[in-house]
């Protein structure tokens, strides 16, 4: 779908919602002094969807449960009417949301945890996330993730979606997350996400010798038997990853990863897929090939998958400029590539 046909009009401030507000009245009268709406023009490619369908590919920002449950309740119209969620649309109409913002005393509390911000303005900002922070509560991580730490930051997030997270990094994947300060930042970056032009770049220090760079091209979805990884499937969504080797080793080579897509543990599971698994990787595991037994113990006991987002690029939500931020290698990959350099030097002196 190319979004960018779709003129989304924004309000510089969402007030919060009545908090008796019942879920059940559909036919209740919005009130215009205290909600703004998000207007936007469907685009003609959307023709013969859902309307819950276009919803949640133009709003991903919410889950497609919570944009089901608004129109339900008359928070979105078309073109001034209340509809069905399984509404047609055909290009044209006039669609506009009426959010429901959860407050933070509702569903999240902040929290002071230090953060590395390494760039900050009226729009966004752009955290280093450490190794081991979560950065959405859930699944028993209801305290100590990026999200407490930046609503207790900045707390005009609390009227921002999922406090502006856009897009997210594993728990132990360490590197640069993006995030929107405002909902009108948030639907600019979460385009951009979807047209593929945020640039991505990560280091991933791999199991095996990868012969040449190249690429993976392979759907990625839910594993059919084990619901907590992912896996390539035909059944799920088309994910793309570009890797180019950076540095070889005995048994391991250094990558650099690009993603053209954003799914679940995404170069994970691809570099998992064509054999060569991410060295310290819990869940998509492999064990060293062609290497001493020192070495492979060694990257076996390393304490997370290695993987560190290094470069983040995309194009400020205000004025347009292409901004670009890296971050420097943490401690452990370091530590772990100067080991395999070291060994790597001592294995050429042995052979002479």
């Amino acid at each position: 779908m190319r979004i960018k046909r779709c003129h989304i009009k924004l309000p510089l401030e969402t007030e919060k919602t009545i908090k008796n507000y019942s879920a059940k009245s559909s036919s209740s009268t919005l009130t215009p002094q205290l909600e703004s709406p998000i207007e936007f023009i469907a685009p003609l490619t959307s023709a013969g969807q859902r309307l819950d369908q276009l919803l949640a590919q133009l709003l991903p920002q919410w889950s497609r449960n919570r944009l089901q449950s608004w129109i339900l309740e008359g928070r979105i119209r078309v073109d001034g009417h209340i509809v069905s969620a399984k509404q047609k649309i055909w290009g044209n109409e006039k669609i506009s949301v009426y959010p429901h913002i959860v407050s933070v005393n509702e569903a999240h509390t902040a929290e002071a945890i230090p953060l590395n911000i390494i760039y900050e303005d009226a729009h966004i900002l752009v955290v280093d996330k450490p190794a081991g922070m979560v950065v959405h509560p859930g699944n028993g991580n209801w305290q100590g993730t990026l999200l407490n730490a930046l609503l207790h930051h900045a707390h005009q997030l609390n009227d921002v979606p999922r406090a502006g997270i856009v897009h997210r990094l594993d728990k132990d994947t360490s590197g640069l997350l993006v995030v929107a300060k405002t909902i009108e930042a948030q639907i600019s970056l979460v385009r951009q996400l979807q047209q593929h032009t945020v640039k991505r770049d990560y280091l991933a220090v791999v199991l095996g010798e990868v012969k040449q760079s190249s690429y993976v091209d392979a759907p990625i979805g839910r594993h059919p038997v084990q619901r907590t990884k992912m896996a390539v499937s035909s059944q799920g969504k088309p994910a793309r990853t570009h890797y180019q080797i950076l540095e070889a080793f005995h048994g391991c080579t250094l990558l650099r990863c690009s993603l053209e897509t954003g799914r679940t543990h995404q170069i994970r599971v691809h570099m998992h897929s064509i054999g060569h698994p991410l060295v310290g990787d819990p869940i998509y595991t492999g064990r060293p090939r062609k290497t001493s037994p020192f070495m492979a113990q060694f990257m076996m006991q390393f304490p997370r998958q290695a993987l560190h987002a290094q470069q983040l690029s995309l194009a400020h939500p205000q004025h347009g400029e292409i901004m670009s931020w890296y971050s420097d290698l943490p401690d452990d990959m370091d530590s772990l590539l100067q080991a395999l350099r070291s060994k790597q030097i001592s294995s050429s002196h042995g052979t002479r």
